[in-house]
């Protein structure tokens, strides 16, 4: 499950797979961890749990945690950034 498997949280719109469809929209594959991203409409990304130990995403999870807390209405983890400014991170973080 190594990095040739990252690239896969990008979205469709920039040439990549595009991981949640409608139908899955409640699965999580073993060794990923669900997040929404966006300001207003959040949409759902699988992120693999490798990314947890990356400075870059351990950032985004403090921001995260200051904006919403732990308790937040939707249900899951939400990053509260454009969705162009995660896939940008998370391309930093494959070039690792």
């Amino acid at each position: 499950m190594g990095l040739q498997n990252l690239p896969r949280i990008l979205h469709a719109k920039q040439g990549k797979q595009k991981i949640l469809s409608p139908s899955s929209a409640t699965e999580t594959p073993k060794g990923y961890f669900s997040i929404y991203v966006g300001e207003s409409r959040k949409k759902r990304f699988l992120v693999p749990l490798t990314y947890l130990r990356h400075p870059s995403f351990q950032a985004l999870l403090n921001l995260s945690q200051d904006e919403f807390g732990y308790a937040h209405p939707m249900g899951g983890l939400t990053f509260a950034c454009k969705e162009e400014t995660f896939i940008e991170i998370t391309r930093d973080i494959v070039k690792c």
